[in-house]
């Protein structure tokens, strides 16, 4: 009698797509490597040093033998009582530092908050375009994403009206991002109560993602969920972390806070996969958190310059349809009015087709709407140089002047 193989991988992880931003990175970075002029406007990363107070926290921190030894999965209890003093000062939500897990990057805050939340066949409303890993992180808590999506006319955002044509009875959560990534986008405080109210009424737990909340421009008024409807704290899951205020990508500290007994389950979840954040990140983190915002006002004010200049070349561009940003670091212009036309002999039957004859023949890295959701549009991020900015987008903008 035989039997079927095994396979080598389990289901859980081989469908588990890999991150698309981070490929086209790796692409560029390997063809500049391999001496091609390749610009990159893939990778969601400040291109600012961390700053120096930051670094030098780390260096004492290092130096002190206490740091070399296990510390409490939860995090640091000087850290988490700054991350609590600060989420009262940007949000107006007074959190115990209790409330608070200290995780190793904002992704795993993002996979532990799902895991604590959803059970297999429960429903989490997905607005897109979305994080790329988003999706992947409830598959694998068990749960399905159910994707509303809001086009460029719409400044890609949603409206209470599209989650409630999603909600049904297994509805558990509802993803909120804003600032966005992919798109820049950033719901109004009456947007983002609104949703907020809607969530309180019907039950959904709210996942808010809150990693750009100072990285904001054009007068946007910076909103958080639980600061505009406080009735919701029993129900709502609060992601963060240093990456992109601080220019931290590279230290892998972020945290989650919500109601004792998730952050509780994630605690104990976290004491298993992987116990305590690095201590020297976290006395770096300590060091960004309970400073002042001046470092990051001028991070902002070079990254509005460059929102600025990216949005006004690529508005130039025929066939392209830009929202403005308003936050984060990315541009994400509609291309839906080139599918379908040809670029030197090839059909652009996708925004991915066409993301791949950019860098084929203009040498520019952009990341396709595939990645984020529905076909029909790239994301560029502005976390780079003026003129890499200027000589990308001219190229882009010379290669698509070729599209017939």
């Amino acid at each position: 009698m035989s039997t079927a193989p095994r396979s080598r991988v389990s289901a859980r992880l081989a469908a588990i797509a890999p991150s698309a931003t981070l490929a086209v990175d790796a692409k560029a970075k390997a063809l500049k490597a391999a001496g091609r002029p390749v610009i990159g406007f893939g990778a969601g990363e400040p291109d600012f040093p961390t700053p120096d107070y930051i670094v030098q926290a780390a260096v004492s921190a290092a130096q002190d033998p206490a740091n070399h030894k296990y510390s409490p999965a939860k995090g640091l209890p000087a850290l988490r009582e700054a991350i609590a003093a600060a989420t009262l000062r940007d949000s107006g939500h007074e959190v115990s530092p209790d409330a608070i897990l200290v995780t190793n990057g904002g992704k795993q805050a993002v996979f532990q908050a799902f895991a604590a939340v959803v059970d297999p066949g429960d429903e989490v409303i997905l607005p897109a375009p979305y994080w790329t890993t988003y999706p992947e992180v409830i598959a694998l808590a068990g749960g399905t994403p159910v994707e509303v999506f809001a086009g460029a006319d719409q400044e890609y955002k949603v409206t209470v009206d599209q989650l409630e044509a999603a909600r049904t009875d297994r509805t558990k959560a509802v993803l909120v991002c804003s600032p966005s990534n992919p798109t820049g986008a950033v719901y109004t405080p009456e947007e983002l109560g609104a949703i907020g109210r809607w969530a309180l009424e019907h039950g959904v737990w709210v996942i808010t993602d809150e990693i750009y909340e100072h990285l904001l421009y054009d007068g946007a008024e910076p909103a958080h969920v639980l600061g505009l409807v406080p009735e919701l704290a029993d129900q709502t899951v609060v992601l963060n972390g240093v990456a992109k205020t601080y220019a931290m990508t590279g230290w892998r500290v972020g945290w989650m806070l919500g109601p004792a007994d998730v952050i509780a389950a994630a605690t104990n979840f976290q004491s298993h996969l992987t116990s305590n954040v690095a201590n020297v990140s976290q006395h770096a983190a300590l060091a960004a958190v309970s400073g002042d915002l001046s470092a990051v006002a001028a991070m902002r004010e070079a990254f509005d310059r460059r929102r600025r200049l990216m949005v006004s070349l690529l508005s130039d561009i025929e066939g392209l349809a830009v929202p403005v940003p308003r936050g984060a670091f990315y541009a994400y212009p509609s291309v839906e009015a080139l599918i379908g036309r040809s670029l030197r002999g090839t059909v652009i039957d996708s925004s991915a087709t066409l993301a791949g004859l950019v860098l084929e023949h203009a040498e520019v890295a952009v990341v396709p709407g595939e990645a984020f959701g529905p076909s029909g549009f790239l994301r560029l991020s502005y976390a780079t140089g003026d003129e890499a900015i200027t000589e990308g987008v001219g190229r882009l903008g010379e290669l698509l002047s070729e599209v017939k």
